[in-house]
């Protein structure tokens, strides 16, 4: 009995389908060691083939490279409802998930891109196209937080704080992968509090930042995150007795210290909080 025909694909069908082939075999191993015969065979096509639609690897992974930048963008879109931190949380929620999911790609990504041909040979060197698109997911990162903060025209300062806050999650995201020696729950928490906490600091030098910051903290309820971290701040605190003896500078102003902490309602640890 004679094999039945199989189905002719259009072009940009084809394309397609090898972007969606070569995203998911560079997402789960290292770029290098994926090649345009194992492509072709996950397609169902001959080698000649993909170069009749891809002039080489490069193009390729550059292709699918472009895809995987799209969806990890849309990552940290979210609805602009509810308190900051509990938005903040399920952005890192979707972000890590993306992470786990293409931890190779991911850090093929983040780190510049595969190999680029150069002089016959295969050496570390990241192509513009491959430089681009990892700037366009940082952007795109970039302004959805300030979309959150509800600021069409940042400061220095915080543009700074929202660009080193996106490097941050980055950064983490790749040491996890390399030994996940921390819990992610506990990451996606840390990050939420490492925000606030930049934002924090950089306020007590720019008094617009600083009200920013205390409208976000009145927007927050008792028991979010933003709230945990003030708690697990104030049990650093010495007591008086035990703070050591500065003197004070009279041209510097100095908060009063404080004896006794405030009580602030208990937030869920990282490991109690609900995964989204």
């Amino acid at each position: 009995m004679a094999k039945s025909a199989r189905r002719r694909m259009g072009v940009e069908e084809r394309r397609e389908q090898l972007i969606t082939v070569a995203l998911d075999l560079f997402g789960s191993r290292s770029p290098e060691d994926v090649s345009i015969d194992e492509i072709a065979e996950r397609a169902g096509i001959s080698r000649p083939l993909v170069y009749h639609y891809f002039p080489g690897k490069q193009s390729l992974y550059e292709a699918a490279l472009r895809r995987a930048a799209d969806e990890l963008s849309a990552r940290f879109v979210e609805p602009r409802e509810g308190p900051l931190g509990e938005r903040l949380l399920r952005v890192m929620g979707r972000f890590f998930d993306f992470v786990e999911d293409h931890g190779p790609g991911f850090s093929a990504l983040m780190r510049g891109g595969p190999a680029a041909a150069v002089g016959g040979g295969e050496v570390p060197h990241p192509t513009g196209s491959a430089r681009a698109t990892i700037d366009d997911v940082r952007q795109a990162a970039y302004e959805q937080i300030l979309a959150h903060l509800e600021v069409e025209r940042p400061s220095a300062r915080l543009a700074l704080i929202v660009r080193s806050w996106v490097s941050l999650a980055e950064t983490t995201a790749l040491l996890w992968l390399d030994g996940r020696t921390v819990a992610r729950a506990e990451l996606e928490v840390q990050l939420v509090h490492d925000f606030v906490a930049l934002a924090s600091v950089g306020a007590t030098a720019d008094p617009e930042l600083a009200d920013l910051v205390r409208q976000l903290l009145v927007r927050e309820p008792p028991d979010g995150l933003f709230a945990d971290l003030l708690t697990r701040l104030i049990t650093l605190v010495p007591e008086v007795t035990d703070a050591p003896q500065v003197p004070l500078d009279p041209h510097v102003p100095h908060a009063p210290h404080v004896s006794h902490p405030p009580h602030v309602p208990h937030a869920p640890r990282a490991s109690e909080v609900p995964r989204v």
